[in-house]
C-alpha cells in the first residue's frame, strides 16, 4: 500500500510541475508597479483558468497524500 501511494504521489508531483509550468506568466517582474499588467489586476480566463483550478486540486492531493505517506511510516 505504501509503495502505491508513494508513486501515486510521484504522478501527482509531475502534473502538479507540468501545470505550474504550463500558466502563462501573469506580469513581467516581481516589481509591484501600477501597470495594469500586474497579477493582481489581471483575471484568469480559458485555458489559464483550468491550469490554475488543476494547480489548486493536484497541490491539495499532494499535500493530503504526503501526509498520509508520512503517517503510515511513522
Amino acid at each position: 500500500m505504501l509503495t502505491v501511494l508513494m508513486v501515486f504521489d510521484a504522478l501527482v508531483a509531475l502534473v502538479l510541475i507540468g501545470s505550474v509550468v504550463a500558466q502563462s506568466p501573469k506580469s513581467a517582474g516581481m516589481g509591484m508597479g501600477g501597470g495594469s499588467d500586474t497579477v493582481f489586476s489581471s483575471s484568469a480566463r480559458g485555458m489559464d483558468a483550468l491550469l490554475a483550478r488543476v494547480t489548486v486540486v493536484f497541490a491539495v492531493l499532494f499535500g493530503v497524500i504526503t501526509l498520509v505517506i508520512a503517517k503510515m511510516t511513522s
